[in-house]
């Protein structure tokens, strides 16, 4: 008995050794956990919160509660594999115009796409809605959706398209997927986009060669869009989104093919072609993204979080300008699947876990 003891003890300094000095420990306080497939969600000025459900249902979380009536007025969504009801964002003057931006997927000739749109929250319902863009031609396939939908500084909304599991579609400067866009709130072209005089281009494509991007934000000092990827097997990316800029993909990846682990492409490097800033091996299936810049986590101030779909866990990561330092696992295992990270106007972080009996979580300090 005496001898287990000591083994165990040992056992414990010798972790408590391995244990990284940074290692956190927060508090999470599941605030509803009825939701569906939540995608992502928005903080309204009232202090609730509109959350997506990949159904197709916008939610309204308001005074500690989920309300059971789905907003109404949406446009007609379809759930097709990972496609659905997806992102969802506030126009930057939000409480003078009340506009409510929706990334979604729509049927059409061939398929489905990606499909913006935006719409006036008025009481329980979406009013006034217009489409802004729709992903042609349309495929028949469930995979690569996207979407992720930021605002930049000036006014004008970038918007992640996957190429649908199509690679090929990536590199086409004619075809949207697997691009980022950037337009003007209300859907049409920014004059100085890269490609807005390029015969055969579309004028709405900012990048491309991106496979799925379903994270986006802004850094908080250099206000540059930061976007991250799914990788095949191996190689999720983070990028930082430059004007004109390939980043790649099919022609080159840090992934292989599923099962065989073939290689991809021409390789890892080519000319003319991005590098990424980090990238996964194995693939962590990340999912929405947020740099930290609140109160609440003094030590957090300018990290980096991303969730991680396949390894249930929010990744916690350390920058040193546009290098990164270190990455923690957070909450590993305790959630399940991450879809979203957000932080709120109070300052905690808030979270969408992906489930049909999905929650909605806040983190706190520990202690």
């Amino acid at each position: 008995m005496i001898r287990q003891r000591i083994h165990a003890v040992a056992a414990l300094l010798i972790g408590l050794m391995l244990a990284p000095a940074w290692a956190t420990e927060v508090n999470t306080v599941v605030l509803t956990e009825e939701l569906d497939h939540p995608w992502s969600l928005a903080f309204l000025p009232d202090h609730g919160m509109l959350i997506t459900e990949r159904p197709g249902r916008l939610r309204v979380f308001r005074n500690g509660a989920l309300d059971p009536r789905p907003i109404e007025g949406l446009p007609k969504i379809v759930e097709r594999g990972q496609g659905g009801l997806l992102d969802v964002v506030l126009h930057p003057q939000y409480a003078r115009n009340g506009w409510v931006y929706l990334s979604y997927t729509a049927p059409g000739d061939g398929g489905y796409g990606t499909h913006i749109g935006r719409g006036r929250l008025k009481g329980h319902r979406l009013t006034h809605w217009q489409t802004l863009f729709r992903l042609e031609p349309k495929s028949r396939g469930g995979r690569h959706f996207g979407s992720r939908m930021v605002f930049s500084d000036d006014g004008l909304l970038y918007v992640t398209i996957g190429e649908r599991g199509d690679e090929d579609r990536a590199q086409q400067l004619d075809d949207a997927a697997g691009s980022v866009l950037r337009l003007q709130d209300d859907g049409s072209i920014p004059q100085d986009n890269p490609f807005a005089n390029t015969e055969g281009a579309l004028p709405q494509i900012y990048s491309y060669g991106h496979r799925n991007p379903q994270g986006a934000a802004l850094h908080p000092q250099t206000r540059q869009l930061w976007v991250h990827e799914h990788g095949p097997q191996g190689g999720d990316e983070i990028n930082i989104v430059k004007a004109g800029a390939n980043y790649g993909w099919p022609v080159i990846t840090y992934g292989c093919q599923y099962v065989t682990c073939t290689r991809i492409g021409e390789g890892r490097e080519k000319a003319g072609m991005e590098q990424p800033l980090h990238y996964w091996v194995p693939s962590i299936a990340p999912s929405g993204m947020t740099f930290y810049t609140g109160d609440k986590f003094p030590d957090w101030r300018g990290n980096l979080f991303v969730g991680s779909l396949k390894f249930h866990y929010l990744n916690r990561i350390t920058l040193d300008g546009n290098k990164v330092v270190s990455e923690e696992k957070l909450l590993e295992g305790e959630l399940g699947r991450i879809r979203d990270v957000r932080q709120g106007p109070d300052g905690y972080l808030y979270l969408l876990t992906d489930d049909d009996d999905g929650k909605l979580v806040r983190l706190e300090p520990a202690g």
